[in-house]
C-alpha cells in the first residue's frame, strides 16, 4: 500500500513538472499588445511564429474599456506585454495585468519617442510629461523606432528564428519608408493647412506631413460651448467643411459642429490592422476634403 502511494505521488509530481513546463513553453510562444495595429508589426516582423493576443477589440473605445475575465485568463499564458504607452484603459488596468503575470515582461512602446504632451516639467533632471497623446502608431517615423524594439523583443523569445526576423525588419522599414515618402509627397501642396477633429487622434499624422489639426475635445473631455464656438467661427472663416470622427468616438458635437459649419462628418479608423492602406486611405481622404 505505502509503495502504492508512493508511485502514485511520484507520477503526480511528474505530471505537475510537466504541466509547468507545457505551460511555460506556450508563454513563450504568446505575446500581447494592447491594440490591433500592434499586431500587424509584429507580424511583419515575426510571421506568425507567435500567437499575438489583442487586448482591445474592434469598434470599442481605447478610452474607457474594461478587460473581460477571458482576457485577464489569456494574460497568463503570454510571454510580454507590448504598451503603446499612454492609451486610457492601458492606464487603467496596467496594474491589475502585471498583477495576473508578474513574470511576464512590460515592454513600452512609447518610452525614447519624441511624444506630443499638453505638459512638460523637470523633476530631479527627469522629465515629466502630462496629457501625452498616445496615437503614435499614426507616424510612420515613429512605427519605425516601435518596429525596432519589437525586433529586439521577439529575437529573444525565440532567438534561432533571429536571422529571419532580421530580414522581415529590413523589408517592413523599406515598406515604411516607402509609404513615408509616398504620403509626404502627396501632402506636400497642403503644408500648413488646418484639418478639425472631434477627438485629437491624428496630432502625429498631422506633425509628420506638416498639417495643423485643431480638436473640439480635449484632454479626452467633451468640447466646451467656448471651443465649439471658436472652431466654428474658424471654419466658417476658413471654408472648412469636414470634421474628422474616429469611428470608435462618435460623438454629437461632431454632427452639431457640420450643421452649424454647413459641413460633414467624415469617419477615419486610427485603429484598423490593415496599417499602410489605411494611412493611405486617410491621406486621401483629407487631400480631398482640403
Amino acid at each position: 500500500m505505502k509503495n502504492l502511494i508512493l508511485i502514485l505521488s511520484i507520477a503526480l509530481i511528474i505530471a505537475g513538472c510537466g504541466q509547468k513546463k507545457a505551460t511555460v513553453e506556450n508563454s513563450t510562444k504568446n505575446i500581447t499588445v494592447s491594440i490591433l495595429p500592434q499586431k500587424t508589426f509584429i507580424e511583419k516582423i515575426a510571421g506568425n511564429d507567435f500567437t499575438v493576443n489583442v487586448l482591445l477589440p474592434p469598434g470599442t473605445s481605447p478610452a474607457a474599456y474594461s478587460l473581460l475575465p477571458s482576457q485577464m485568463a489569456g494574460i497568463v499564458q503570454t510571454a510580454i506585454w507590448f504598451r503603446m504607452g499612454y492609451i486610457g484603459f492601458e492606464l487603467s488596468w496596467r496594474d491589475k495585468i502585471i498583477a495576473a503575470n508578474p513574470a511576464m515582461k512590460v515592454v513600452d512602446l512609447s518610452e525614447g519617442l519624441d511624444l506630443i504632451a499638453a505638459n512638460r516639467t523637470t523633476e530631479g533632471g527627469k522629465t515629466i510629461l502630462t496629457g501625452v497623446d498616445p496615437h503614435i502608431w499614426l507616424s510612420p517615423a515613429l512605427v519605425k523606432q516601435m518596429a525596432a524594439k519589437i525586433l529586439t523583443e521577439v529575437s529573444a523569445i525565440n532567438p534561432p528564428e533571429k536571422e529571419k526576423y532580421e530580414a522581415n525588419y529590413k523589408t517592413f522599414i523599406a515598406e515604411i519608408d516607402s509609404l513615408d515618402a509616398e504620403i509626404r509627397n502627396k501632402l506636400v501642396p497642403f503644408t500648413g493647412k488646418k484639418i478639425i477633429t472631434f477627438h485629437p487622434s491624428l496630432s502625429y499624422f498631422a506633425r509628420d506631413y506638416g498639417i495643423e489639426q485643431l480638436s473640439l475635445e480635449s484632454g479626452g473631455k467633451e468640447p466646451t460651448p467656448q471651443r465649439m464656438t471658436e472652431l466654428i467661427d474658424l471654419a466658417r472663416h476658413e471654408n472648412i467643411k469636414v470634421v474628422y470622427i474616429q469611428g470608435e468616438l462618435d460623438r454629437e458635437h461632431a454632427r452639431v459642429f457640420a450643421e452649424e459649419t454647413g459641413g460633414e462628418v467624415v469617419q477615419v479608423h486610427p485603429l484598423s490592422p490593415d496599417w499602410s492602406e489605411n494611412l493611405r486611405e486617410m491621406t486621401q481622404t483629407i487631400i480631398s476634403n482640403l
